[in-house]
């Protein structure tokens, strides 16, 4: 208004009458120009070029001496990068994925004195698949949440597993909040106490004192024959079975009861479990045990297959006798058509897991985390196979490492599955 009274005010010559206040609203409309309408059509912006202009005749010109557009280039025949982003993924940030051959080998480094050695780098560690070099495409040495799967053998003599049951209260401290365990038992079969669930539960705090067992009676000699099986004895017979060996029992001689230590059908169980769980979360099957095995319905040779094909790894505390110096390394030679004293050392390192032998109860405490921490820090490394996705055949698995007096601890091999084709988070390098 302000702007309109000025120009009338300019408009009216020196020495005129002013004119009535309408009349100067009229006269500050007709001033005041329209505003620019939109265009109809805008020109063809692909047409333009430096130096000419955007007519009709321009345009036209310019479409009928434009060349015809390449045509597409084929999609190269070469596999992709593991780590290309492609599609929606390169502009949202998602997750990086490798390819479906992805081989994913977790180890540990260990001293002469068997300590773990940290610090290492890509350059100084080479695997290989079948004897051929391999190209690492992922190393990482960051921490992964695990998935365990705790067996615990009630099969253990009396005393043994009194020592078993007072660590046993240790064993949940072992964990963080970000793993989930399940626990497992096994005497004459095994036996689900608890599935996976979070490791600061209370759910998992009551399935471990349901693990604790009373364990079995030790037999000793003339228990089953001889002179001091029986008592009373009259022509032959125990006229008092009440004094008897074995109450209600009136003969000489005994049968000896059969010891079942089914720890085969256990594992097996554990990892039906396990390959169910995300390829992100490490897998483990945690034994405490003797180690003894006997009439099982899964055999030995097959289970490792199902746990190398599985990516699980079995780790454990050993106990009772077997954990002993002497005795342990002569439990682990298994005569034939008898039962097998200690498989545990061949499942760990058929699967790269690690297992302690401790006797009292204090150190058996202290292997639980101790493990527990070496299995979690674990390195990582991935690479490409080149081998088909899935035809069945066992692909040995050497991982070195390029210093002199270490020792390393992995897999041996593995049977390629399914489990490949997963999409897996790709590390940093």
């Amino acid at each position: 208004m302000l702007g309109a009274q000025a120009q009338t005010k300019l408009a009216q010559p020196q020495g005129a009458q002013p004119q009535p206040a309408a009349a100067q609203e009229n006269l500050a409309l007709q001033t005041i120009p329209d505003a620019p309408k939109p265009q109809a059509t805008l020109p063809n912006l692909t047409s333009v070029a430096p130096g000419k202009g955007t007519t009709a005749a321009t345009t036209a010109d310019s479409t009928a001496n434009r060349a015809p557009a390449p045509a597409p280039k084929p999609a190269p025949s070469a596999q992709p990068h593991p780590y290309q982003v492609t599609g929606d993924e390169a502009d949202s940030g998602m997750t990086i994925h490798v390819g479906v051959n992805d081989v994913n080998v977790p180890f540990t480094v260990k001293d002469s004195k068997g300590k773990l050695v940290a610090g290492l780098t890509a350059r100084e560690i080479q695997v290989y698949e079948n004897g051929l070099l391999q190209h690492i495409t992922r190393f990482t040495t960051d921490a992964f949440p695990l998935s365990v799967a705790i067996i615990v053998d009630q099969t253990l003599n009396q005393h043994d597993m009194d020592r078993v049951n007072a660590a046993l209260g240790a064993l949940q401290g072992a964990f963080t909040k970000y793993d989930e365990v399940a626990v497992y038992t096994y005497n004459n079969g095994p036996k689900l106490l608890t599935d996976f669930t979070g490791a600061d539960s209370a759910r998992l705090t009551q399935a471990i004192e349901e693990s604790k067992g009373q364990g079995r009676d030790q037999l000793l000699a003339g228990d089953l024959s001889g002179p001091m099986s029986q008592t009373t004895v009259i022509n032959n017979q125990n006229f008092d079975p009440n004094t008897a060996s074995s109450r209600g029992h009136t003969g000489i001689q005994l049968n000896a009861p059969k010891e079942y230590h089914v720890l085969n059908d256990a594992i097996l169980a554990a990892a039906t479990a396990l390959s169910r769980k995300p390829v992100e979360r490490r897998r483990v099957i945690y034994v405490i045990s003797d180690g003894k095995e006997y009439g099982s319905t899964a055999h030995f040779k097959d289970v490792v297959r199902y746990l190398q094909t599985n990516s699980i790894e079995v780790d454990g505390t050993l106990v009772g006798d077997s954990s002993l110096p002497v005795l342990g390394f002569l439990d682990r030679i298994h005569l034939p058509l008898t039962m097998s004293d200690n498989i545990l050392p061949k499942y760990s390192t058929a699967t790269g897991g690690v297992f302690d032998a401790e006797y009292m109860s204090g150190a058996i405490e202290k292997s639980f985390s101790r493990i527990a921490e070496e299995v979690r820090s674990r390195y990582t490394l991935d690479y490409i196979t080149q081998e088909p996705l899935i035809d069945g055949k066992y692909r040995k698995l050497e991982v070195r490492v390029l210093r002199p007096g270490l020792t390393v601890l992995a897999r041996q091999g593995y049977y390629p599955s399914a489990i490949q084709a997963r999409p897996r988070p790709a590390a940093a390098q």
